[in-house]
């Protein structure tokens, strides 16, 4: 039943364009791969990458460099979204946030191979985080973990075996995949990504972004997590914000470039900081604030180890610049609205999963009989 249960789960998390909304061409005069119908540009630093991952899929990723930046973005997109789709946005957020960036494409994405899965976009964000340090370089405590809605699942996982991270920025997330489509009270053990059992083991700083008016994942995932926090950072709870539109809202890259530049500034003056809202807020010690790590019920999947060895933490200087303008970009930020068409935004597919829900939950009650005998 275990099996049937998490297959109908992936059903409903993993929506892949089709067909794709790009191709994979190399271009004769350099001889690099090149997202098509997106053509090299000549003034960005970016490239294009093919890598393999433990599970023996070969993913596609995109690496934006930007000069002089001292944080590198990790950005693990929607469930109904690629990378194509993703470009512009991605070599937006790189110049605003003045950060190197780099997304992928999960497994059965865009150009991926393989087929999406819970397990696969695990090993996928893994592969991701390999080619930054042995690639380019990065350090692990200058990375930013950067999961919308479904990626908040990949991110999450590899957070809490990373203690070294700059950073986490989670948008529109969810707590576990069957809790968005039921409000069960435990985690179960055929749940996917349970972001709320993952949360407490992230150690470094998390900002939490949400729209109020989510209709596909309901605000009170993000402020649940929020609360599970160990480093919580001040949240943004977009007024009137949907699922797909949250990059429209001037708050959204005000926040985030402060988010940044308070993450980049020194361990020291960062904690002697704290009493200010605008800064990190300590862990309450209110049970209303901090739950311990529940234990999943799940004993088949063994705890990962850590990927990362502990490595000296570097202090950075850093100040953030002013790039509001945004016609210095080659594309404006209303075009975003045509290319985010993002995670578990599918009314399509609703009238579908009101059939497959009624089967999770009379499963979900099943369990609950045999719990309460």
């Amino acid at each position: 039943m275990g099996g049937v249960t998490s297959s109908m789960a992936a059903k409903f998390a993993f929506f892949p364009p089709n067909p794709p909304s790009y191709k994979l061409i190399t271009d004769k005069a350099t001889g690099l791969l090149v997202l098509d119908p997106f053509p090299h540009r000549e003034n960005l630093q970016s490239e294009i990458l093919r890598l393999p991952t433990r599970r023996g899929t070969e993913i596609v990723a995109v690496y934006v460099r930007f000069p002089m930046a001292t944080s590198t973005l990790l950005y693990s997109h929607g469930n109904a979204a690629d990378i194509g789709q993703m470009y512009e946005l991605f070599i937006e957020l790189s110049i605003l946030l003045r950060v190197n960036l780099m997304g992928y494409d999960y497994s059965g994405y865009g150009q991926s191979s393989g087929k999406p899965s819970e397990q696969n976009t695990y090993a996928d964000i893994e592969a991701a985080y390999k080619c930054l340090k042995e690639n380019y370089g990065t350090k692990q405590e200058d990375i930013i973990l950067y999961g919308q809605s479904v990626g908040s699942g990949p991110t999450l996982d590899l957070a809490a075996r990373l203690p070294k991270l700059r950073a986490v920025v989670l948008h529109s997330p969810i707590l576990s995949g069957l809790r968005v489509m039921y409000p069960v009270k435990r985690t179960y053990w055929f749940d996917i990504y349970k972001n709320i059992d993952k949360i407490p083991l992230v150690k470094c700083p998390v900002l939490v972004i949400h729209g109020t008016a989510d209709e596909v994942v309901d605000c009170s995932h993000g402020k649940q997590l929020w609360q599970l926090c160990q480093e919580k950072y001040e949240p943004l709870w977009v007024k009137g914000g949907n699922h797909c539109d949250l990059e429209l809202y001037p708050d959204y890259i005000k926040h985030l470039k402060k988010f940044v530049s308070s993450v980049e500034k020194s361990p020291s003056h960062r904690n002697g900081s704290r009493g200010s809202t605008d800064r990190f807020e300590q862990s309450r010690r209110s049970t209303d604030f901090f739950e311990a790590p529940r234990k999943s019920t799940d004993r088949r999947e063994k705890p990962r180890k850590s990927i990362d060895r502990p490595e000296k933490v570097k202090i950075h200087d850093y100040k953030l610049h002013n790039v509001d303008k945004l016609e210095k970009l080659g594309t404006p930020f209303d075009q975003m609205e045509r290319s985010r068409r993002s995670v578990e935004y599918h009314e399509k597919s609703r009238r579908s999963i009101d059939q497959q829900l009624e089967k999770a939950r009379k499963s979900v009650d099943w369990l609950d009989r045999i719990r309460a005998g």
